[in-house]
Parts: C-alpha cells; structure tokens; sequence
C-alpha cells in the first residue's frame, strides 16, 4: 500500500511536468511508437516458446526410457540425445533472445502513453503495472541466464556421461518457471487490453477520433 501511494503521487507530480515525449510526438505513430507494430510482445512469446520447447523436449528425453517403444512403433526416428539437443538449444537461444526482449519492453515503456484513470482487474494503475512488469522481466531474464548455466553444467560437466543430460530438479523448476512467466505476462497484457499501452485503436478512441472514417 505504502508503494503504491508513493507512486501515485510521483506520477502524480510528473503529470504537471511536461513531458519530453511531446518533443518527438511528431515522428510517432497513433500507438506511440516510432514503428508500427510493438517489437517486445512478439519476442516475449518468442522467448516464452523457446523455453516451453526446452523444458518439453528436456522432459521427453527424460521419460525417453518410457517412451522409446512406443516411438519405434511410430518409427520415429529419434533419440535421447536429439531430445536433449533441442532442449540445450532452445534454453541457449532463449536467454539470448531475452536481452532483447528486455531491452525493447523499456524503449517501448519509456515512450508509453497510458489511458488515465483506469484500473487493472487487480486494482493497479499502469505506472504500478509497468514498473512491475519491468522489474519482473529484468528478475525472470536473470533467472533464464542462472537455468541455462545450469543446463550447460549438466550437459558439460555434471552429467556429460549420463544419459538423462537433466535432474528432476531442474525440470521441476522450468516447469514452475513457466508459470512465473505466464503469470509475469498478464501485466503485460492488462497493460495493452486496459491501459491502451502502443495499442492504436485504444489511443485513437481516446482523441476522440472517428475510427470508421479513418478505416
């Protein structure tokens, strides 16, 4: 409670302070942005995909002793080690793309214009929303960078010569991972579905603009 009065009054004392957004307001798009379509939503699925797709085929190469009869029925030809191939690759690949994605959610949070005097369904206004979703997204890149390390000591060192490259552990914790980030990613979505945060239709409502006339 304490923090989010704190916000609502530096929030409140930026809204008497011009913004320096209004200085390049020319050279932006109706969704605030100097491109058309928000960049960070697309590579947060991306990155959110990416490590589902690690952790599922790191669990299949796990239960591969289960599995593997009924694969060859299928004649699949696949292997443990492919499964845990594209479980190394994919974590890798998505702590990498992660920086972006970090990177792109702040340049796009900087230049965001919010619809006032709303509330999300749990009660915050979207500075509160943003400073989370920002704070979150800094905490759950930190947290990929820590699993693929531990990934690669497991499929290097710890584990190099077993056939399951992973420890139940570390599948437990992507999965509840997973969670985090699904849950993380509600505050992005509130913020486009009911702050209009970069979403064009929303802002344009907002000016009071005639979208049949500009469609």
């Amino acid at each position: 409670m304490l923090f989010n009065n704190i916000l609502a009054n530096y929030y409140y004392i930026l809204s008497d302070i011009s913004s320096p957004i209004s200085e390049i307001k020319s050279s932006l798009g109706p969704n605030d942005l100097p491109y058309n379509i928000p960049i960070h939503p697309n590579l947060v699925h991306l990155t959110i995909g990416l490590f589902a797709i690690a952790i599922a085929f790191d669990i299949a190469g796990a239960l591969y002793p289960f599995e593997k009869r009924i694969l060859r029925f299928l004649a699949f030809p696949v292997t443990r080690v492919g499964f845990h191939d594209v479980g190394w690759y994919n974590i890798l690949a998505a702590s990498f793309i992660t920086f972006f994605t970090v990177a792109t959610g702040f340049f796009e949070m900087l230049l965001a214009v919010p619809i006032g005097g709303v509330k999300s369904i749990i009660g915050q206004g979207a500075i509160t929303t943003m400073l989370w979703h920002g704070v979150g997204g800094v905490l759950i890149l930190f947290i990929l960078i820590t699993m693929t390390v531990w990934r690669g000591y497991q499929r290097f060192v710890f584990r190099k010569d077993f056939g399951r490259q992973v420890s139940w552990a570390y599948l437990f914790s992507g999965t509840i991972i997973l969670l985090i980030m699904g849950l993380h990613g509600s505050l992005g979505a509130w913020l486009a579905s009911d702050f209009g945060v970069h979403i064009t239709a929303d802002q344009l409502l907002v000016k009071g603009s005639d979208l049949t006339s500009i469609l």
